[in-house]
This record gives C-alpha cells, structure tokens and sequence, in this order.
C-alpha cells in the first residue's frame, strides 16, 4: 500500500473501542448467501472486532479470525468470546494449506494486494472452497444519509472501496447479490460513527472536529433527525463470492 493506505489501516488501532461500539453488523441473510452449503471451517480475514466473525459463529462454523491490529483483536476477543483469533494477513496468513470451506472478507478489500492475497486465499481454501467479500454500504437515495455521506468524506481523496474485487485465475467468474436492511441507531451516535472512519482518525484534530461538528449540525437541524430519540439507518450489504477453480 501507499503510504496513505498505510497510515489510514493503521489509525484503527487506535479505534477500535469506537469501531466495535458504532459499526453495524451483517444482515443474516447476507451471510447465509456467502457460506455454502455444508461449510464447517471458516476463516474471517481482516476481522476487526468480529462483527462478521459473530455472524459466522452463530452459524454454527468453526471460525478463525485474523486481525493484525492488536486492539482490534482485542476487542474481537471481549465481543466474541471462545473464538480463536491471531494476528495474520491476507496476503501472510500463517496458516496451513486447505483449512478452509469459505474465507471472508468484510469492509477490508481495499486494504490488500489483490494478487497476492488471491494467491494466498487460494492456497488456504479447499479445492472448491469459496471467497466471498462484502462490503455494508449506506443507501444513497435517503436524502439525510446522503448528507452524512457527504459531510464524512469531504477531502477524502481515496476511491469508494465497495467494489467487485479482482481476483485472480484461481478463481471462477464471482457471483453477486445486494441486500437491503437498516441498522436502528440514536442521531446522536452519527458523530460517533463517523469518527470510527479512518479518513476522520488520521485527520488533524482541527479538521476532524470540523468535519464531527457538520454532523453534529446535521442532526440538530435536519427535519428526519431532529428531536428523534431512534432512526433507522439503510443499508445495502453487497456481496460477492467466488469458487475456487478445482
């Protein structure tokens, strides 16, 4: 990565306590599209704090979670507990050829070297196994989340993430789906969520506190949020996944 990219992955060290308390999770639907049928070992690469590690355990799968930030690890440990959790990469996982039915990836794909993380995915599924990526995404055409978006990723100059990954030739052509849901949040907790974004964690405070205080006045001002005590916040998860070729 760039150093950009660098520094962004690396400011959620720093906020994860953040992350783990304002992300949503996965709709159950949406997990049950990327885990194929009689799956048994997963693995979560790039788990964060588990939100979708806690989706695949309820499924029933063995689930191990990389996750090289430690704090994140940390509190992946503390929101799901008895998981087994390790520090790796997607492109260096450290673990042995084959363990896998299915490996994951959600809000992360950005971060890797397509290439080498294809490669290394390839190798630590099962002939047959399956990637899937996903990718929660805030529905545009609801006019406040549109403005929230806006106001989050003012001078952010890094391309939207929530796209098709390119995989490698180990890999057949991906499927793809897109559920719609909502998460039921407090406004109040949209400046929260917007500082657990790594364009606002790695900005200078003056500008960070700018940018929390446009949604802060978007809140207070905007006639589907002001006074609310809940609202419901869209959501569309895209989904893709892909076999590997045997």
């Amino acid at each position: 990565m760039d150093a950009d990219r660098t520094a962004r992955a690396a400011s959620f060290e720093r906020g994860a306590a953040v992350y783990q308390a304002t992300r949503p999770t996965y709709p159950a639907e949406a997990v049950r599209w990327c885990v194929p049928p009689g799956a048994r070992d997963a693995v979560d690469l790039a788990a964060g704090t588990g939100k979708l590690t806690a989706r695949l355990a309820e499924l029933g799968l063995h689930v191990t979670a990389l996750e090289p930030s430690d704090a994140m690890r940390g509190e992946l440990l503390a929101a799901v507990p008895g998981v087994e959790a390790r520090p790796g990469s997607a492109e260096r996982t450290g673990l042995p050829d084959g363990v896998a039915d299915v490996v994951t990836v959600a809000q992360a794909w950005h971060w890797f070297d397509e290439t080498a993380a294809s490669a290394e995915i390839a190798r630590v599924l099962r002939p047959g196994g399956t990637l899937a990526v996903l990718w929660n995404v805030r529905d545009p055409d609801v006019d406040w989340v549109a403005a929230f978006t806006e106001i989050i990723h003012r001078g952010d100059d890094l391309e939207p993430s929530h796209r098709s990954p390119s995989l490698g030739p180990q890999f057949e052509p991906t499927e793809h789906t897109t559920i719609r849901w909502h998460d039921e949040i407090a406004p109040a907790a949209l400046r929260a969520l917007a500082a657990s974004r790594s364009h606002l964690l790695t900005l200078p405070d003056a500008d960070r506190d700018a940018l929390l205080d446009a949604v802060d006045e978007l809140v207070a001002t905007h006639p589907h949020l002001r006074g609310r005590e809940r609202v419901e916040l869209p959501y569309l998860t895209r989904c893709w996944r892909a076999r590997t070729r045997r």
